[in-house]
Protein backbone atom coordinates (compact mmCIF):
# COMPACT_ATOMS: atom_id res chain seq x y z
CA UNK A 1 0.00 0.00 0.00
CA UNK A 2 1.01 0.90 1.56
CA UNK A 3 12.33 4.58 3.68
CA UNK A 4 14.47 8.07 3.91
CA UNK A 5 11.73 10.36 3.00
CA UNK A 6 8.13 11.92 1.07
CA UNK A 7 6.94 15.24 0.21
CA UNK A 8 8.16 17.31 3.62
CA UNK A 9 6.34 20.41 4.67
CA UNK A 10 6.51 22.60 7.00
CA UNK A 11 5.13 21.77 10.93
CA UNK A 12 3.68 25.33 11.28
CA UNK A 13 1.15 23.72 8.45
CA UNK A 14 0.35 20.26 8.98
CA UNK A 15 1.22 17.00 11.04
CA UNK A 16 1.18 15.16 7.97
CA UNK A 17 1.75 15.53 4.17
CA UNK A 18 0.19 13.61 1.28
CA UNK A 19 0.96 13.94 -2.30
CA UNK A 20 -1.63 12.32 -4.75
CA UNK A 21 -1.02 12.27 -8.47
CA UNK A 22 -3.27 9.28 -9.33
CA UNK A 23 -2.91 8.44 -13.11
CA UNK A 24 -6.01 6.56 -14.68
CA UNK A 25 -5.47 3.17 -13.69
CA UNK A 26 -6.42 1.26 -16.41
CA UNK A 27 -3.70 -1.12 -16.23
CA UNK A 28 -2.57 -0.42 -12.49
CA UNK A 29 1.33 -0.31 -13.70
CA UNK A 30 3.74 -1.21 -11.33
CA UNK A 31 5.86 2.07 -11.16
CA UNK A 32 2.30 4.73 -10.84
CA UNK A 33 2.56 7.25 -8.09
CA UNK A 34 -0.16 6.97 -5.91
CA UNK A 35 0.71 8.66 -2.77
CA UNK A 36 3.46 9.67 0.25
CA UNK A 37 3.63 11.18 3.25
CA UNK A 38 5.81 11.89 6.45
CA UNK A 39 5.77 12.97 9.80
CA UNK A 40 6.23 16.24 10.93
CA UNK A 41 8.09 14.85 14.00
CA UNK A 42 12.07 15.21 13.28
CA UNK A 43 14.91 13.53 14.29
CA UNK A 44 18.15 15.21 14.74
CA UNK A 45 20.96 14.48 12.26
CA UNK A 46 23.74 12.39 13.26
CA UNK A 47 21.88 10.44 16.15
CA UNK A 48 21.16 6.94 16.94
CA UNK A 49 17.64 7.41 15.48
CA UNK A 50 19.31 8.42 12.25
CA UNK A 51 21.49 5.18 12.30
CA UNK A 52 18.66 2.94 12.61
CA UNK A 53 16.87 4.54 10.39
CA UNK A 54 19.34 3.91 7.66
CA UNK A 55 19.54 0.21 9.07
CA UNK A 56 16.06 -0.34 8.66
CA UNK A 57 15.81 1.04 5.12
CA UNK A 58 18.86 -0.83 4.24
CA UNK A 59 16.98 -3.82 5.32
CA UNK A 60 13.48 -3.18 3.31
CA UNK A 61 15.80 -2.59 0.65
CA UNK A 62 17.70 -6.29 0.55
CA UNK A 63 15.12 -8.06 1.84
CA UNK A 64 13.09 -7.04 -0.99
CA UNK A 65 15.44 -9.21 -3.58
CA UNK A 66 14.36 -12.51 -1.70
CA UNK A 67 10.80 -11.55 -0.51
CA UNK A 68 7.54 -9.64 -1.58
CA UNK A 69 7.09 -8.66 2.16
CA UNK A 70 9.00 -7.95 5.85
CA UNK A 71 8.52 -6.48 8.55
CA UNK A 72 11.72 -5.11 10.85
CA UNK A 73 12.27 -3.33 14.25
CA UNK A 74 15.29 -1.83 14.37
CA UNK A 75 16.50 0.50 17.60
CA UNK A 76 16.04 -0.39 21.69
CA UNK A 77 13.92 2.16 23.56
CA UNK A 78 11.76 4.51 22.99
CA UNK A 79 13.21 7.28 21.64
CA UNK A 80 15.72 5.29 18.96
CA UNK A 81 13.47 2.19 18.01
CA UNK A 82 11.99 2.47 14.42
CA UNK A 83 9.72 0.09 12.62
CA UNK A 84 9.36 -0.77 9.38
CA UNK A 85 7.64 -3.03 6.16
CA UNK A 86 7.75 -2.82 2.75
CA UNK A 87 4.82 -4.83 0.67
CA UNK A 88 5.33 -5.89 -3.16
CA UNK A 89 2.19 -7.12 -5.00
CA UNK A 90 2.40 -10.66 -4.85
CA UNK A 91 2.20 -11.37 -9.13
CA UNK A 92 5.68 -9.33 -9.55
CA UNK A 93 8.83 -10.84 -10.05
CA UNK A 94 11.33 -10.50 -7.56
CA UNK A 95 13.00 -8.23 -9.92
CA UNK A 96 10.56 -5.75 -9.99
CA UNK A 97 9.87 -5.81 -6.50
CA UNK A 98 13.39 -5.21 -5.66
CA UNK A 99 13.38 -2.40 -7.86
CA UNK A 100 10.36 -0.73 -6.96
CA UNK A 101 11.22 -0.78 -3.26
CA UNK A 102 14.94 0.19 -3.49
CA UNK A 103 12.94 3.26 -5.74
CA UNK A 104 10.69 4.13 -3.15
CA UNK A 105 13.13 4.30 -0.50
CA UNK A 106 15.30 6.40 -2.18
CA UNK A 107 12.46 8.55 -3.27
CA UNK A 108 11.13 8.81 0.87
CA UNK A 109 14.79 9.83 1.46
CA UNK A 110 14.60 13.12 -0.80
CA UNK A 111 11.15 14.57 0.23
CA UNK A 112 10.95 13.06 4.01
CA UNK A 113 14.56 14.13 5.34
CA UNK A 114 15.30 14.17 8.75
CA UNK A 115 11.19 12.85 9.47
CA UNK A 116 10.86 10.33 12.07
CA UNK A 117 8.07 8.38 9.91
CA UNK A 118 7.46 8.19 6.51
CA UNK A 119 4.93 6.09 3.66
CA UNK A 120 4.70 5.75 0.46
CA UNK A 121 2.34 3.60 -2.14
CA UNK A 122 3.33 2.60 -6.18
CA UNK A 123 1.46 0.95 -7.97
CA UNK A 124 3.82 -2.06 -7.45
CA UNK A 125 4.67 -1.76 -3.99
CA UNK A 126 4.09 -0.34 -0.38
CA UNK A 127 6.87 0.90 1.95
CA UNK A 128 6.44 2.71 5.73
CA UNK A 129 8.79 3.69 8.89
CA UNK A 130 8.00 4.95 11.52
CA UNK A 131 9.45 5.47 15.34
CA UNK A 132 5.21 4.49 16.48
CA UNK A 133 4.62 0.54 16.33
CA UNK A 134 2.60 0.37 13.58
CA UNK A 135 2.81 -3.41 12.62
CA UNK A 136 -0.15 -5.42 12.44
CA UNK A 137 -2.39 -2.83 13.61
CA UNK A 138 -5.51 -2.42 11.37
CA UNK A 139 -6.25 1.18 10.01
CA UNK A 140 -9.21 2.02 7.79
CA UNK A 141 -8.24 5.79 7.44
CA UNK A 142 -8.89 6.91 4.02
CA UNK A 143 -5.92 7.76 2.39
CA UNK A 144 -6.63 8.31 -0.71
CA UNK A 145 -10.51 8.12 -2.89
CA UNK A 146 -10.39 8.96 -6.36
CA UNK A 147 -13.14 8.56 -9.09
CA UNK A 148 -12.32 8.75 -12.89
CA UNK A 149 -14.57 10.67 -15.16
CA UNK A 150 -18.58 9.50 -15.32
CA UNK A 151 -19.44 6.86 -17.84
CA UNK A 152 -22.93 7.42 -17.39
CA UNK A 153 -25.64 4.96 -17.05
CA UNK A 154 -24.99 1.18 -18.11
CA UNK A 155 -26.81 -1.63 -16.28
CA UNK A 156 -24.36 -4.04 -17.97
CA UNK A 157 -21.73 -2.45 -17.11
CA UNK A 158 -22.82 -2.02 -13.90
CA UNK A 159 -23.83 -5.41 -13.55
CA UNK A 160 -19.79 -6.25 -14.37
CA UNK A 161 -18.59 -3.87 -12.07
CA UNK A 162 -21.00 -5.45 -9.01
CA UNK A 163 -20.25 -8.63 -9.80
CA UNK A 164 -16.03 -7.70 -9.53
CA UNK A 165 -16.47 -5.82 -6.90
CA UNK A 166 -18.69 -9.08 -4.87
CA UNK A 167 -15.83 -10.85 -5.65
CA UNK A 168 -13.15 -9.15 -4.21
CA UNK A 169 -15.10 -9.28 -1.10
CA UNK A 170 -15.92 -13.27 -0.87
CA UNK A 171 -12.74 -14.18 -1.58
CA UNK A 172 -9.71 -14.85 0.69
CA UNK A 173 -6.45 -13.98 0.79
CA UNK A 174 -4.33 -10.40 1.10
CA UNK A 175 -4.38 -10.36 -2.67
CA UNK A 176 -7.54 -10.20 -5.04
CA UNK A 177 -7.78 -10.15 -8.68
CA UNK A 178 -11.27 -9.93 -11.27
CA UNK A 179 -10.39 -9.98 -14.66
CA UNK A 180 -13.89 -10.14 -16.76
CA UNK A 181 -15.54 -8.87 -19.61
CA UNK A 182 -14.56 -4.96 -19.35
CA UNK A 183 -13.57 -4.81 -15.81
CA UNK A 184 -10.51 -5.43 -14.08
CA UNK A 185 -9.94 -5.11 -10.44
CA UNK A 186 -7.66 -5.52 -7.68
CA UNK A 187 -7.43 -5.52 -4.03
CA UNK A 188 -5.31 -6.16 -1.19
CA UNK A 189 -4.14 -5.80 2.31
CA UNK A 190 -0.66 -5.50 3.96
CA UNK A 191 0.85 -8.61 4.77
CA UNK A 192 0.40 -7.99 8.91
CA UNK A 193 -3.16 -8.46 8.80
CA UNK A 194 -4.84 -11.12 10.34
CA UNK A 195 -7.11 -12.56 8.03
CA UNK A 196 -10.44 -11.23 9.75
CA UNK A 197 -8.83 -7.90 9.65
CA UNK A 198 -8.19 -7.98 6.02
CA UNK A 199 -11.72 -8.63 5.40
CA UNK A 200 -12.87 -6.52 7.47
CA UNK A 201 -10.23 -3.61 6.06
CA UNK A 202 -11.33 -4.60 2.40
CA UNK A 203 -15.07 -4.40 2.60
CA UNK A 204 -15.03 -0.59 3.96
CA UNK A 205 -12.49 -0.33 1.13
CA UNK A 206 -14.69 -1.84 -1.44
CA UNK A 207 -17.77 -0.01 0.02
CA UNK A 208 -16.42 3.45 -0.81
CA UNK A 209 -15.32 2.31 -4.17
CA UNK A 210 -19.33 1.44 -4.41
CA UNK A 211 -21.14 4.14 -2.90
CA UNK A 212 -18.51 6.61 -4.46
CA UNK A 213 -17.09 5.43 -7.93
CA UNK A 214 -20.19 3.13 -8.81
CA UNK A 215 -21.20 5.21 -12.30
CA UNK A 216 -16.96 6.02 -13.11
CA UNK A 217 -14.94 4.79 -15.61
CA UNK A 218 -12.35 3.52 -13.07
CA UNK A 219 -11.95 4.49 -8.94
CA UNK A 220 -9.64 4.16 -6.38
CA UNK A 221 -9.73 3.78 -2.60
CA UNK A 222 -6.44 3.51 -0.48
CA UNK A 223 -7.15 3.31 3.36
CA UNK A 224 -3.96 3.00 5.47
CA UNK A 225 -3.90 -0.94 5.62
CA UNK A 226 -5.68 -1.72 2.20
CA UNK A 227 -6.77 -0.77 -1.04
CA UNK A 228 -9.57 -1.67 -3.68
CA UNK A 229 -9.14 -0.56 -7.47
CA UNK A 230 -11.30 -0.97 -10.75
CA UNK A 231 -10.62 -0.03 -14.10
CA UNK A 232 -13.46 -0.32 -17.08
CA UNK A 233 -11.41 -0.98 -20.17
CA UNK A 234 -8.07 -1.53 -21.07
CA UNK A 235 -5.03 -4.51 -20.98
CA UNK A 236 -5.53 -5.92 -17.47
CA UNK A 237 -1.55 -6.07 -17.33
CA UNK A 238 0.45 -6.37 -14.34
CA UNK A 239 3.79 -5.24 -15.99
CA UNK A 240 5.73 -2.26 -16.00
CA UNK A 241 6.89 -2.22 -19.17
CA UNK A 242 6.18 1.04 -21.45
CA UNK A 243 4.71 4.36 -20.16
CA UNK A 244 1.77 6.40 -20.58
CA UNK A 245 1.30 10.00 -20.68
CA UNK A 246 -0.35 10.08 -17.40
CA UNK A 247 2.58 8.32 -15.91
CA UNK A 248 4.87 11.18 -17.34
CA UNK A 249 2.94 13.81 -15.75
CA UNK A 250 3.08 12.06 -12.54
CA UNK A 251 6.86 11.87 -12.91
CA UNK A 252 6.99 15.90 -14.25
CA UNK A 253 4.80 16.59 -11.22
CA UNK A 254 7.26 14.59 -8.72
CA UNK A 255 10.05 16.55 -9.99
CA UNK A 256 8.32 19.97 -9.89
CA UNK A 257 7.81 19.10 -6.46
CA UNK A 258 11.25 18.11 -5.38
CA UNK A 259 12.37 21.37 -6.73
CA UNK A 260 10.30 23.26 -4.98
CA UNK A 261 11.60 21.85 -2.09
CA UNK A 262 15.08 22.61 -3.27
CA UNK A 263 13.73 26.06 -3.84
CA UNK A 264 12.56 26.68 -0.06
CA UNK A 265 15.76 24.83 1.16
CA UNK A 266 17.94 27.40 -0.64
CA UNK A 267 16.13 30.52 0.09
CA UNK A 268 16.40 29.44 4.05
CA UNK A 269 20.06 29.51 3.78
CA UNK A 270 20.23 32.22 1.50
CA UNK A 271 18.45 33.99 4.24
CA UNK A 272 20.45 32.99 7.45
CA UNK A 273 23.80 33.78 5.92
CA UNK A 274 22.40 37.37 4.58
CA UNK A 275 21.39 37.47 8.49
CA UNK A 276 25.02 36.57 9.86
CA UNK A 277 26.55 38.71 7.48
CA UNK A 278 24.23 41.35 8.98
CA UNK A 279 25.03 40.93 12.33
CA UNK A 280 28.80 40.80 11.84
CA UNK A 281 28.32 43.82 10.13
CA UNK A 282 26.46 46.01 12.56
CA UNK A 283 28.26 44.15 15.58
CA UNK A 284 25.33 42.08 16.23
CA UNK A 285 22.79 45.44 16.98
Amino acid sequence: MFPTAIFHVSSVLMSLFVASVLATPSTFPVDSFIYSGCSLQKYAPNSQYETNVDSLLTSLVNSAMYASYNKFTTGAGSSTVVHGIFQCRPDLQLSDCSSCVASSVSQLGVVCINSCGGVIQFGGCFVKYDNVSFLGVEDKTVVVKKCGPPIGYDSGALNQLDSALSYLTSQSGLFRVWASGDVRAVAECVGDLSAGECQDCLSSAVGLVKSDCLAAAWGDVFLTTCYARFSFGGDHSYSNHGSSNNDDEVQKSIAILIGLIAGVALLVFLLAFWRKSYEERTGGK
